[in-house]
């Protein structure tokens, strides 16, 4: 019944995928949308998108083996759309560059601030989609005993026949309809397990767990302070500076209407992660002893109602588990592939379709070779890569005129390096213990402030670096749409 769920899934992303074929005509309709894509419409598919399998399956997972110190995970992805929204989406839109290499081009008049934004948006969106092949896999061999390569290959397929048919317009409308599905995967078998538990006599939390899972900082993870503020920190400032997100900015209309669509997106996001601590608390009562924990949405269900009933609901959550990991991965997908084919190929339909391959084809390999973490917790590098790099680039670049090309480059490559090292150590299994071991999984804490620290201190020793056009750009990013200036959209000059 769950892998008939999950074929369901699949045929409905190709099929609502290959209506972008009849809509995508033009190099802008791959990119962008054509930059026509209304609020709600966009606000859906960043929901579709941003809904990973960290937030479907591993934020459960981490209440249930850690506790109420993992409720910081929604609510920094969630309030990282405040930041946004402050900070950066009607700017961002207004510069009129199709992705974030384009806006550091723009903005820093410097090809090597571009290859070095480009960089740094591949390796992001790798370490983003590597998770979402591993936990394919996990959730397929969980229902069918398949290996675990077969799941993550699926969604590699899948996603790839769904981006090379319609690019980025394609991709809106399967991730606008993959939200909503998510939705409703997790909260109509939640109606029903609160039902069996209230039926069960409401049990609670024993008495230790009462002590200490719990109660927040309460020692569940070795240095709980620090790690908590790192993750709110990586996870607030993250947000701005994950491409795929990101590229969905530039689809909207105007200044205006991306900031509306990020006000819209909160709503949704906050409905949606509401429940998964539910699961992972249910979790807690029910399956304490569950040997993958990232597995819990899956297996409360049967654990909980068992019998026909049950199998339906397992087939449910399975499905919207598979739609998270082919949103998510479709969209990023489009952001790495948008990269690659711009930077690196000729930047027409046809190299963005190459790159399309080698976009899905990298994260796959990787997610065979690396050793398997809590799915969250490898997103949640990502978000402390993307805060020590894009996050400096972005707000000094929109807010602070005296940044510098030598400033940026300085801080994308000691920001940006120190945290893949911090990444690259933690994912191998290096050896480290004590205080180092927790530096070192969640950087932010210290990679983020010495990114900034260098940005400024750089640029303040090269005021000569400072960008001849540096005026006209930060008027562009800052007028609003409806003074009707005759501003055009800006075009990387490399291609």
């Amino acid at each position: 019944m769950s892998l008939t769920a999950v074929l369901v899934v699949v045929v409905a992303a190709v099929l609502i995928g290959a209506f972008g074929i009849r809509v995508s005509r033009t190099t802008s309709d791959f990119y962008v949308a054509s930059r026509t894509v209304s609020p709600l419409w966009n606000a859906s598919a960043i929901g579709g998108e941003y809904l990973s399998a960290a937030s479907f399956l591993g934020i459960a997972g981490l209440i249930l083996s850690f506790g109420v110190d993992m409720l910081w995970l929604p609510v920094g992805w969630t309030g990282g759309y405040l930041v946004l929204l402050v900070l950066v989406s009607a700017p961002l839109r207004r510069s009129g560059a199709y992705t974030l290499p384009d806006f550091a081009e723009a903005r820093l008049e410097s090809m090597t601030v571009r290859r070095t934004a480009s960089v740094l948006v591949v390796l992001i969106g790798w370490l983003y989609l590597m998770p979402q092949f591993q936990s394919a896999g996990l959730v397929l061999r969980t229902i069918t005993g398949a290996p675990v390569w077969v799941g993550g290959l699926l969604v590699a397929v899948v996603v790839a026949v769904n981006v090379l048919s319609g690019g980025m317009r394609s991709i809106t409308f399967v991730q606008a309809f993959q939200y909503w599905l998510k939705l409703t995967a997790l909260a109509v078998p939640l109606v029903f397990l609160l039902m069996a538990w209230h039926a069960d006599g409401a049990p609670g939390v024993s008495a230790a767990d009462a002590a200490t899972w719990q109660v927040p900082l309460a020692g569940a993870k070795e240095y709980g302070l620090y790690s908590t503020y790192s993750l709110i920190l990586a996870t607030f400032l993250g947000t701005m500076g994950l491409p795929h997100v990101l590229v969905r900015f530039y689809t909207n209309p105007d200044g205006r209407a991306a900031r509306r669509t990020t006000l819209v997106v909160l709503s949704l996001l906050g409905a949606f992660y509401l429940m998964p601590a539910m699961y992972g608390w249910l979790g807690r009562l029910y399956t304490p002893g569950l040997a993958r924990t990232d597995t819990v949405v899956l297996t409360l269900p049967a654990q909980m109602i068992g019998g026909t009933l049950g199998d339906l609901l397992t087939a449910l959550v399975t499905a919207g588990a598979f739609a998270a990991f082919l949103s998510t991965s479709s969209g990023l997908t489009v952001s790495v592939a948008g990269v690659i084919a711009q930077d690196l190929l000729k930047g027409s339909v046809r190299s963005f379709r190459i790159a399309t391959l080698m976009a899905v084809a990298v994260p796959l390999v990787l997610a065979l070779w690396a050793r398997a973490l809590p799915v969250a917790d490898v997103v949640g590098l990502a978000f402390a890569v993307a805060a020590s790099s894009f996050c400096p680039l972005l707000v000094l670049g929109i807010w602070w005129r005296r940044l510098t090309t030598t400033g940026a480059l300085a801080g994308l490559f000691v920001g940006g390096g120190l945290a893949c090292a911090a990444v690259l150590a933690t994912i191998t299994g290096a050896a480290y213990d004590g205080f180092l071991k927790a530096l070192l999984a969640q950087p932010a804490a210290w990679t983020v402030p010495i990114a900034f620290a260098v940005m400024v201190a750089v640029s303040f020793l090269t005021p000569h670096r400072v960008p001849p056009g540096v005026a006209r750009t930060m008027v562009r990013l800052h007028t609003p749409e409806d003074l009707d200036l005759d501003r055009g959209d800006w075009r990387p000059r490399s291609s």
